[in-house]
Parts: structure tokens; sequence; C-alpha cells
């Protein structure tokens, strides 16, 4: 028997608004009052969204378990997936010990404060942050920065600010995937969309990071460094975001930006040496590693961009699926064909079965590639061996249980709450902003990773929403769910999760208040900076857009 949703339960949009929002709510006060574990979090929040769905918007009980375990199932594949595996060829690396010599030959380059921040937190932080993401990179470049004599609050907050030009396309991609699947839009395109905007903004990270640290003119002295390291980074974004999907711009760019200013290290050095105040030169120990070591080392991260790239062309996916037994599509139980949208959320003449198909395409999936480029890498390995790697993936599993779990949570609270009507009631609510809407579609994903600490999180939250208000609005919807994951990406250092895995890498526990005083206000201008961007593209920047 169909169900069909209804989007004013209360008698009032806003009432009716509010409701909806308490799940949201509840998440805000267990993470950023409460400091709450993730899990925890998101527990709650799913414990009253059930209850709302089953007992204000009257959906059938047994249909909203089914979106719930549909929802935490697409957490689970492709996007868990994707994480443990990217985090599994990390965590060989250093237990192999050739993270080491890639650590060492990035602070290597120079001994300029601000170039070693360049490098480390904006460049390889990038690069991490597309292997891996979910507070991966800011663990371990604000680690390496203090090892490299950063005083602390500086390294965490320069880490946190850095992480903002890649975390759209973090993590193999995982945020714009779910954000086209949650909204039903092709990947491709809020990839393409994405990638006209963030470049705008990741072009002047380098130089936002310098004055930071030590001012407007000291930042002039590295200006060449600043320039390369921000058009590598922002052009190559605009090129595989665009022309290759969401899956490959944070590991191209910053190997781009990398190999950019190792070049220009190679025919210019700054006139003056920057260090902080009252800090001195100290001699480095060892041999440098050779060029056959450092090219080792990186070799699994290579293999990961090649094994990537190719999983990524349309033509070798599509041979891929063609193997037989590769994709399974079913609908899921209790839910396909269960639900029907209403006006004003179904367009006139539309079907209103709201599908749930789930497709288990196992063989093309990138964690997929990312798992073979793994046990590729293991005979780059000294020492090491296909034995230890699969211990070592077993390890990372149970290393990520909770962040699993969490994921999968959340996943499935964003398809309850859209299957059962509560995230469109919230997107007729902002439907009353009218034209200024655009305004606050970023505004909302950084509300979004502000609460969950992460853009992958915030679009299957939110992007269902952006495409319903925007669709009443006129605004493009494309647009809309771009604009959640862009503007999503200027939240996350200040993410009360993020925060904690900055101070926890920079031995900095208990000064939470501090640095979130440090990043608040670099967050709020990034934000208005893709806010302001957001309602030019919606207008009379348009022609922009794909």
């Amino acid at each position: 028997m169909t169900w069909t949703q209804v989007y004013n339960p209360a008698g009032g949009a806003l009432f009716s608004a509010l409701l909806a929002g308490i799940p949201l709510i509840a998440l805000f006060y267990m993470l950023a009052v409460r400091r709450a574990k993730g899990h925890y979090a998101a527990a709650a929040a799913v414990a009253l969204s059930f209850a709302l769905a089953i007992f204000v918007w009257g959906m059938p009980a047994g249909t909203a378990v089914s979106s719930f375990i549909y929802g935490a199932a697409f957490g689970l594949f492709p996007i868990v997936w994707i994480v443990v595996t990217a985090v599994w060829v990390y965590n060989m690396t250093v237990e192999s010990g050739e993270f080491e010599y890639l650590k060492q030959s990035l602070a290597r380059l120079t001994d300029d404060r601000r170039l070693q921040a360049i490098f480390i937190a904006f460049a390889f932080g990038s690069f991490i942050e597309g292997t891996a993401g979910f507070g991966t990179p800011v663990a371990i470049t604000a680690a390496m920065l203090v090892g490299l004599g950063f005083q602390p609050l500086y390294a965490a907050g320069i880490c946190l600010i850095a992480n903002t030009a890649p975390v759209a396309f973090g993590a193999i991609g995982v945020p714009v995937i779910v954000a086209g699947q949650v909204s039903g839009f092709s990947d491709m395109t809020i990839s393409a969309i994405v990638g006209r905007q963030l470049p705008f903004l990741s072009v002047i990270v380098p130089f936002w990071l310098c004055v930071v640290m030590c001012g407007f003119k000291r930042s002039l002295e590295v200006l060449p460094a600043i320039i390369v390291a921000g058009v590598c980074f922002a052009g190559s974004q605009f090129v595989f975001s665009n022309f290759h999907g969401p899956t490959l711009p944070d590991i191209m760019s910053a190997i781009v930006a990398i190999i950019g200013l190792v070049v220009l290290l190679r025919v210019w050095k700054p006139a003056r040496v920057w260090r902080f105040d009252g800090e001195t030169a100290v001699a480095e120990g060892g041999a440098a590693p050779s060029v056959g070591v450092v090219l080792r080392a990186w070799g699994p991260y290579i293999i990961l961009a090649v094994m990537v790239f190719l999983w990524g062309l349309p033509q070798f996916k599509s041979m891929l699926n063609a193997v037989p037994g590769a994709v399974i599509t079913f609908g899921w139980p209790g839910v396909d064909g269960m639900v029907h949208k209403a006006a004003p959320i179904l367009a006139a003449g539309k079907d209103p079965n709201y599908a749930a198909q789930f497709t288990f395409n196992w063989l093309s999936a990138g964690g997929t590639a990312i798992l073979l480029a793994g046990f590729f890498s293991v005979p780059l390995m000294p020492g090491y061996s296909f034995g230890k790697a699969v211990s070592c993936f077993f390890r990372t599993v149970y290393q990520l249980r909770f962040p699993i779990l969490t994921i999968a949570m959340i996943l499935g609270l964003a398809y309850l709450m859209n299957y059962s009507g509560m995230s469109s009631t919230l997107g007729i609510a902002f439907t009353m902003t009218g034209g200024f809407f655009p305004l606050f579609a970023p505004l909302l994903g950084w509300l979004g990773v502000f609460l969950t600490g992460s853009d992958t999180s915030s679009n299957a939250l939110f992007c269902g929403m952006q495409r319903s208000t925007a669709e009443v609005v006129g605004m493009y919807p494309e647009l809309a769910v771009a604009a959640n994951s862009s503007g999503g990406v200027t939240g996350k250092m200040i993410s009360p999760q993020s925060i904690s895995v900055a101070t926890a890498a920079t031995n900095m526990v208990g000064q939470e208040g501090n640095l979130f005083r440090f990043a608040l206000p670099h967050s709020l201008a990034m934000t208005v900076c893709i806010c302001v961007l957001t309602w030019l593209q919606a207008g009379p920047l348009r022609w922009m857009l794909p």
C-alpha cells in the first residue's frame, strides 16, 4: 500500500519546518554543546526523526524503517567502501615506514615556514583529503607541522584553513557523489558547477595562509610561490572537475601544485627566510632520502591516482559494468513504489512515485580501484607483505568502526527525512526567501558541515531540500545543490569534530575554544565569498554554469 507525503502536518509552514528541524537541532546540541561523539549524536537525531516521521508526518513505521536502512546501506556502499580502502592505503605506508620518506621529501624542500605551510598544509593536505578525507588530512598535516617546529596553535589553525579548498572533492569525490545521489542529479553536473565555484577560493588560500602567519607585507616576499601554488591548484581543480568528474580534482590538483612548487624552488628562493618570533634555525639531521627512495614512497599514491583516473573514465566504467555479475540493481524492499510525492514538491505531470533503486556495482566502484591500488603497491614497500596488508585492512576497519557507524546513521537519517517529506517541509519554508535563496543555499551547506563535521553528511542532509526549494523559487536547482557542497567546505574548519582532531594532533586538548576563535572569522569570511558568488551565478553570471 502506497503512502503520500505531507509537507504541512502542523498547519503552518514555519511551525512545520521547526518540527522538521528538531533532529538537526538535536544534532547541533549534541555536537556543539554536549561535545558528544558523532555516533551518539547521530543516534539521537535518528530517534527523533523516527518519532516525527511516524507520529507527525504519518509515515508508516515499516516504510520509515526501510527508508533508514536504505540510506544506511548507501552509506556503507559505496561511501564507506571508499573511506576504508583510502585510509587503508595510508595506514600501509605508515606501517611500512615509507610515509616517513614521503614526509621528509616535503619537509626538506625549504626551511621557510611560509613555504612549508603551503607545501604541507595546502598542497599535501589536499592530496590526503583527496585520497582519505574525513579528518585524516588535518590530523596528518598538523602533526607534521608541529614536528617541523610550528607553534601548535598556528599548526592546527593553518591546517584547518587550508583544508577548505579540497573538501568538496575529498575521499575520491564522495561529497559530490552523495550530493548527486541524494538530489537525483548527475554527479558529473554537480562536479562541474562546484568546479566553477571553488577555484575562486582555492586560488587565494595560499595567500590567505601566509597573511594569517606573517601579515600582508611578509607574504609578498613569497608571492611567486603563492601564485604558482594557487594557480596550479585552482586551474587543475577546474579542469578535472569539469572534464573528468568528482574523483580526481583534489589528487591531481595537489600533485600539480607540488610539482609546480618543486620546479619553482629550483630557480627561485625567498630573499629572507621567515620563522616565528623567537624561533632559531634548527640544523637538519641525517641524509636526505635519494630520488629513488622518494619516488618509491610516493609510489602507492601514484598508483592510486592512476587507478582512480581509469575508473573515472566513462568508457572504462562501462567496460567493467559489462562484466557478468558486476552490477546488481534492485528496488529497495519496503520503500520502492511505496512513497508518493505531492504538490508543491511534485511538478505537474510528473510521476509521483518516489523510487528507491539500489545499485551494487562492486567492480566499477571507486573503493575497488583503491583496493586494487593498495595491493599493487605492496611490492613497492620493502619488508612489507600481502599478509601484512590484509591484516592492516582489518585493523583499518576496526579503527574506523565508529566513523562507519556514524556515516551509516547520517545517511540513514538523510534518507528517512527525504522519504518522510521532512526535508521538503524545510525546503518549502526556505521558499519564503524568494529571490534571495541563492544567498542562503551555501549557508545551509556551511551549517550542515558545522553540525556534522562532514561535507558528505551535509550533502546527504540538505541536497534533497536544496533541489526542492530551488525548483519552487525558480533557481537553477543544480546550482543550489552544488552550492550546498561549496558552502559546506567553509564550515569544516569550525566543526567540533575538526577542532577536536586538530587539537589532538597538536597536543592542544583542552584549548578547543582558542582554536575555534582562531578559525571562526576565516570561516565566516570565506562563506560570504561563496554566498555572493552563488547569488551572482544565479543571476548575472548564469553564463558561467554548464
